[in-house]
């Protein structure tokens, strides 16, 4: 059995980039959230760009607290604490990776310790984190989650969709495009049609897509999770939006638009990081609850993918995550090609 390591917590400035050293222990801590990617994903990781990450914490949509765990001076623990500040202001959700050399000499234990302390003084009652694994292998931070008190809220299948679609499928979906580009899909003679942009929204969507972003978060399935309604504003809608770019991140959204209200009803996502060119990461999906029955989850999806492979063509497949529970969005996934070759879970405790 390994021996317990004498282990040093330090906070850790990831805006610090003018600071040389403050640069390098960043650069050094988004590299242990990215070896445990590898670790369990091999070339299928995902991983966060240090960039990106500071583009999240420019954005003001959540206070973002970070600490950096130190055995006789390397790096080999990275915590992020990530308070809500709109909505759900009792709750932290915790980002914790250890270096898979430095694993079982409490590292982790001390990590967790020092953002129960945060939490605590944050005045958050409730810590969320995720555990990841492979298809056809196991959660190894499972004993870790249940020996700290953590219990399930729900659990995540991850699949992966290659592209393009093949067409005949994309076909009889959407019909034919006179301009990919440019042409909103056509109705399908139920009242409905397709729109998209690449990158930058369209000021007119806006005050459409804050309600879907809202609803997002109850009318999608939540399991066992303890969540209050998000709050969203467009002010907030745009500070995300400019995150993703500032981040380098391309983005393809395709939309539902109502024909006899005018409105926005349904929505889907995909954004791609620079760093991994080649790998679209599915976001929200959302058909407002008044809308459903009319196939419309399926047909965004379909187009949105259409239009990442003509838009980005450097995209070879997207990612994605649902709720296990989800059986009508996993459907919608079977029907395109999607394949599970991952799992996650949401833990929660109350501290």
């Amino acid at each position: 059995m390994t021996e317990p390591a004498d282990v040093q917590v330090v906070p850790i400035d990831l805006l610090a980039d003018h600071d040389p050293e403050q640069d390098a222990a960043a650069q050094d801590w988004i590299g242990v959230h990215a070896s445990v990617q590898v670790e369990l994903f091999g070339e299928g990781s995902s991983a966060w760009t240090l960039e990106e990450v500071r583009e999240l914490h420019r954005s003001g949509d959540k206070r973002r607290i970070d600490r950096a765990a130190l055995v006789d001076g390397r790096l080999v623990g990275a915590l992020e604490l990530m308070l809500p500040v709109h909505d759900n202001r009792d709750t932290a959700l915790l980002w914790l990776s250890v270096d898979p050399s430095s694993r079982g000499r409490g590292v982790g234990s001390t990590l967790l310790a020092e953002a129960e302390r945060v939490a605590a003084a944050e005045g958050r009652g409730v810590l969320r984190v995720e555990t990841e694994w492979a298809a056809g292998s196991t959660d190894t931070a499972e004993p870790f989650a249940r020996r700290h008190g953590f219990e399930v809220g729900q659990e995540v299948l991850r699949s992966e969709q290659r592209l393009p679609v093949d067409p005949a499928l994309l076909g009889r979906l959407l019909g034919p495009l006179t301009d990919p580009l440019t042409d909103p899909l056509p109705s399908g003679g139920d009242g409905y049609v397709v729109e998209f942009f690449v990158d930058t929204m369209p000021e007119a969507w806006y005050a459409d897509r804050v309600v879907l972003q809202q609803r997002m978060s109850t009318d999608a399935p939540a399991d066992d999770l303890d969540l209050e309604e998000e709050v969203w504003d467009v002010e907030r809608l745009r500070r995300a939006q400019q995150a993703t770019r500032a981040s380098g991140r391309r983005v393809v959204e395709s939309v539902a638009r109502h024909v006899a209200s005018g409105r926005l009803v349904g929505f889907t996502t995909v954004t791609v990081s620079a760093s991994s060119p080649d790998l679209g990461y599915q976001q929200d999906t959302l058909v407002l609850r008044e809308h459903r029955g009319h196939g419309l989850g399926l047909r965004l999806k379909a187009a949105n993918a259409r239009r990442v492979a003509e838009a980005l063509p450097d995209v070879t497949r997207i990612r994605t995550w649902n709720a296990a529970s989800n059986g009508p969005m996993l459907d919608v996934n079977r029907r395109l090609g999607y394949v599970v070759d991952g799992h996650s879970r949401e833990w929660q405790r109350a501290t």
